[in-house]
């Protein structure tokens, strides 16, 4: 008896014994797609349509196998059961569909904030080279100056001349 007790604590209710019934609610979905998809299929209608001329037909020409007679209940009752199961399966392929665009327009909006912040990026750079360009000497700047600094070349040495001169009379 007491091995018992060591198993089992006495104070706590016992967990509730229930059968649990497991699915993958992918596969669920998956399958209700794919159904959903070929429901909208020409090959769908095709065999429906061979489905219930052939049904209609047996039910009128073959009197003695007439199973379902002409108001045709049992074949409204099976549209009937394929619309309360179709209808369901096709929105939930609609609401996956919904799931999968809203990521795609997410990573779209997230693609194009990246796109937007490196083409801002992109477009201050050059504007700064464009700056620093404009601050660079170019060759037909600098070959002017170089120009206007030999025109003025000789008219300087003369003045440098005076100038010694006159700094060096006043030394003496």
């Amino acid at each position: 008896m007491p091995e018992l007790l060591t198993h089992r604590r006495l104070d706590q209710p016992r967990a509730p014994r229930r059968i649990a019934v497991s699915y993958d609610p992918e596969f669920f979905g998956q399958i209700s797609e794919r159904v959903a998809r070929f429901f909208g299929t020409g090959k769908f209608l095709f065999w429906m349509t061979v489905f219930v001329v052939s049904w209609i037909a047996l039910n009128v020409f073959a009197v003695q196998y007439a199973w379902d007679p002409y108001p045709f209940i049992l074949l409204n009752l099976a549209f009937s059961t394929q619309a309360s199961y179709a209808a369901p399966l096709i929105l939930l392929a609609q609401n996956r569909q919904d799931d999968r665009d809203r990521v795609s327009l997410e990573e779209d909006r997230a693609r194009a904030a990246q796109t937007k912040a490196d083409t801002d990026y992109l477009a201050r750079e050059l504007a700064a080279l464009r700056l620093a360009v404009g601050e660079v000497v170019t060759r037909d700047y600098l070959r002017g100056e170089l120009d206007r600094l030999r025109d003025e070349l000789p008219g300087l040495e003369s003045a440098a001349a005076r100038r010694r001169r006159a700094t060096d009379g006043q030394a003496d």
